[in-house]
């Protein structure tokens, strides 16, 4: 399992899962991971066993109020590099920075955060775009950055909107404690008014947050150097094809190589740029077709194609089907 395809668990889970009644033991056996998991130092999940294990808590716990509950046992005993980014930050614009810089070292997902004149948004992109990520993890990851508002600040801020492609069920008491309502949107994210954005947060620790960067940077590091040549490849496509820039002229320039280069390591590893772009292209638009209602044509654009035209005669090389019969055939499944 290459470094750059896992990630650290969490050092503080078992703790939070004791302070909420859950058995650490337990969780695992129902996730079908090792029983020395929490025991072993520098232990590292796969993204299928990261999500197996909160599908394991979800199963355990029973709870569907189950990430409300953990906003209450949240504390800085509970160590997390996220944590610890945030409650270290001067305000909450600058902890959302922090954690979305560093947050790829202990979950596979991508933190984007705008900073407005009027607001701040995030929006959670999961790496992997094939899987669905267990409803509780996805509630409590926007939990967590509420929560972490409210107690770095002792204010209760709430944000303005919340958005999630499954909200949880019930929902009612997610909307009461966000203060917000929780609305459908094709990914989870927060928006929150600009004034809570930059509220002084009362736990700011920066001679703390300085003698703690320069080993998460070291790990950050590490990661990026472990990255195979098309695990790089791939995240600067997901990152430049909404963009519409998928040639390899492109990439290459955002990797800073030649394009010659990366073709050469690319067949070192037996793979194309090519086939690598095609299959984060139908990676994308499997992932649209099945999360969204956006068409045809919106979706070749995310995509990065010239015109709609182009998008369905990939998509049919692909797969063997068109897009909208794809579409058809989730809405049956479910």
């Amino acid at each position: 399992m290459s470094p750059a395809n896992s990630f650290a668990v969490f050092s503080g889970l078992p703790l939070m899962l004791t302070d909420l009644g859950l058995s650490p033991d337990k969780v695992l056996r129902r996730a079908a991971l090792p029983d020395d998991l929490f025991a072993r130092k520098d232990a590292r999940l796969s993204t299928k066993d990261f999500f197996r294990l909160w599908r394991g808590i979800e199963e355990e716990a029973d709870d569907p109020l189950l990430p409300i509950k953990a906003s209450g046992v949240m504390s800085a005993e509970s160590f997390s590099p996220s944590i610890f980014a945030a409650l270290c930050s001067a305000n909450l614009n600058q902890a959302l920075d922090r954690i979305a810089r560093y947050k790829r070292l202990t979950c596979p997902m991508t933190l984007h955060v705008e900073a407005r004149t009027t607001e701040t948004s995030l929006e959670i992109e999961w790496h992997d775009k094939t899987v669905d990520p267990p409803v509780l993890l996805a509630a409590t990851d926007l939990v967590f950055f509420v929560q972490l508002a409210r107690m770095a600040t002792r204010c209760e801020i709430r944000p303005r909107k919340v958005f999630m492609p499954k909200p949880p069920s019930p929902v009612e008491p997610f909307a009461e404690y966000f203060g917000a309502k929780v609305e459908m949107g094709s990914s989870m994210a927060l928006t929150f008014a600009a004034e809570d954005a930059v509220r002084p947060f009362l736990t700011m620790n920066e001679p703390m947050w300085r003698f703690f960067e320069p080993e998460l940077k070291r790990r950050l590091f590490e990661l990026d150097q472990s990255a195979s040549v098309e695990e790089r490849v791939r995240a600067a496509l997901l990152e430049l094809l909404p963009a519409g820039r998928s040639s390899i002229q492109s990439i290459s320039d955002k990797l800073g190589v030649s394009a010659r280069t990366l073709q050469r390591r690319l067949r070192d590893e037996g793979e194309t740029f090519q086939n690598v772009l095609n299959k984060t292209r139908e990676e994308l638009a499997t992932y649209y077709l099945k999360n969204s209602a956006m068409s045809g044509a919106e979706i070749s654009f995310l995509l990065g194609f010239e015109d709609p035209n182009s998008f369905f005669r990939a998509f049919h090389a692909w797969t063997g089907s068109t897009p909208q019969h794809a579409r058809m055939s989730v809405r049956t499944e479910h």
